[in-house]
């Protein structure tokens, strides 16, 4: 069958011939509708990501949406490897039907980065009954602006979204949320520029997607600001792989620092949220560009970047 293939770590993925799904006994294959080209799975092909070891030559993908056999659109991934979701035919032990409405899609280009929010908004939510103030520092990548919007779906009473893309913070501002722009390049401004934003109400959830001296800054800010119980949830860390925790912040407030990721959520708590987030996708609370390439044409989406994820499709 026709697949997306990486064959060594580090490698460019290219369009090949690869050998038939296995299928269990009472099972059928699935067929590929579309498959978000996901930061995770960029990782994964290099072969550093945290979460998963890769023995090559593998199929791309760690989730998509699929048709089955009678022709019900299903949200499905995490197949066993080698074999990943970005191939004409796939298994995987999870599925969830697509509601009505939902575009297809934008579910296989959303789903991954939303859920990674999604689920810690909704477990603050179960275990504090109000999710009061979220901050998101990251808010103009896709994984952060559909925190953004989660957090705005589930009812928090003030949504902070910090990040650096002036047009990106301009649509989460017209969805509601305060927004709080990272152009600061010294940490003695940054510091300044969070401290403001959270002195006014500060944040009883943290979501941060970017970690390194953003973080650090935060800590500061969050010395700084008013009385608050906070949950302080590390999530991405495109601003740096490291972050210093200042003695202080642990002795002046009740705060919990933790991380939500692979390892720290399992594959079925993340897809018990999956009927609700695709139904926030099929009623417009969440949104996600995406832009489609047929399976022959994954150079082109490997080098897609700009505001809009990837999805493969079939040719």
């Amino acid at each position: 069958m026709r697949a997306v293939v990486v064959n060594a770590a580090g490698e460019s993925p290219v369009c090949g011939e690869f050998s038939e799904v296995p299928v269990p006994s009472g099972r059928e294959p699935l067929s590929l509708v579309g498959a978000g080209l996901h930061n995770v799975v960029r990782g994964m092909a290099s072969g550093g990501h945290y979460g998963r070891r890769m023995d090559y030559p593998v199929i791309l993908g760690i989730d998509a949406v699929a048709r089955t056999g009678d022709g019900r659109l299903v949200y499905t991934g995490y197949a066993r490897p080698p074999f990943g979701t970005m191939a004409e035919r796939l298994i995987a032990p999870h599925q969830v039907e697509l509601p009505a409405g939902a575009d297809p899609l934008m579910v296989a280009a959303g789903m991954n980065p939303a859920l990674s929010g999604w689920v810690v908004l909704e477990s603050r939510r179960t275990e504090v009954g109000a999710l009061g103030t979220v901050l998101v520092l990251g808010a103009t990548g896709m994984s952060g602006s559909l925190a953004v919007q989660g957090a705005l779906a589930l009812g928090a009473d003030r949504v902070i979204a910090a990040g650096r893309d002036p047009e990106a913070l301009e649509r989460l501002r017209d969805a509601g949320a305060t927004t709080v722009t990272l152009a600061q390049d010294s940490p003695d401004a940054l510091e300044k520029v969070l401290a403001d934003v959270v002195a006014e109400t500060p944040p009883t959830l943290v979501l941060d997607y970017l970690w390194g001296p953003i973080a650090e800054a935060a800590f500061s800010a969050l010395i700084q600001a008013g009385e608050a119980d906070t949950a302080y949830v590390q999530i991405g860390s495109l601003a740096g792989l490291n972050a210093s925790v200042p003695a202080e912040l642990l002795r002046s407030r009740r705060i919990q620092i933790s991380g939500s990721g692979a390892g720290s959520v399992s594959f079925e708590d993340m897809f018990a949220q999956a009927p609700e987030v695709m139904a926030r996708f099929a009623d417009g609370s969440l949104h996600m560009p995406y832009t489609a390439f047929p399976l022959s044409r994954i150079d082109e989406a490997w080098a897609h970047t700009g505001r809009s994820r990837a999805v493969v499709v079939p040719d």
